[in-house]
């Protein structure tokens, strides 16, 4: 039986550990890389290694950047005293996306999941409650992605957050499909989920 030579199967492997990417779609992007010019390859690989070289954490909220804030962080005619949870930086986007929300974000960096041994410790809690006493914030939008790990994150949240004095919590409304994730959604969903959020019980 034919099998693919060494070098390709180890691409066509390194190629499925990425998360979407099933065999068979690791297999045509093997043989698409493998047809490129070589200095088609070198670009690709020197714009990878530049972004990882490149790309860090926002100081202020978490989210990816290259410079020590981001973008929304350091614009002053941003709403400062409304900020958004969300888990990861992609979700960010998506919200920025709509263009219709002003305010400030944090990201938590995942989701509570003890199953994967994700617990309150491995997420940016200690910066959020720091946010909180040191900044004139007067509502949290609760945007974490309506799994059961997120509904989860989301119900920590709102009772760690229960005595801070003056802080309305807010959940985003359910306008996102149970078991979906922010980066999926459409614009008009997104923007009816925080149009109608609800205050945290």
């Amino acid at each position: 039986m034919y099998s693919f030579p060494p070098a390709l199967a180890n691409l066509i492997e390194q190629l499925s550990s990425l998360p979407g990417i099933g065999p068979k779609s690791a297999q045509r992007l093997a043989f698409h890389l493998v047809a490129e010019s070589q200095e088609r390859i070198e670009q690709l690989v020197e714009t990878m290694v530049q972004a990882k070289e490149k790309l860090h954490t926002c100081r202020e909220c978490f989210a990816l950047c290259d410079g020590e804030r981001c973008d929304v962080c350091a614009d002053a005619e941003r709403d400062q005293g409304t900020l958004c949870v969300v888990q990861d930086t992609r979700d960010v986007f998506a919200l920025e996306r709509m263009n219709a929300y002003r305010g400030l974000y944090h990201v938590l960096g995942g989701a509570i999941s003890p199953l994967d041994g994700v617990g309150p410790d491995q997420l940016h809690l200690r910066p959020l409650l720091e946010r909180l006493k040191h900044a004139a914030i007067h509502e949290v939008i609760l945007a974490t992605s309506t799994t059961m790990e997120g509904e989860a994150t989301a119900h920590y949240l709102a009772k760690l957050m229960r005595g801070v004095e003056d802080l309305r919590v807010t959940r985003i409304a359910h306008g996102i499909p149970i078991g979906g994730d922010l980066e999926y959604a459409d614009d008009l969903t997104l923007a009816r989920a925080l149009e109608y959020r609800h205050e945290m019980a």
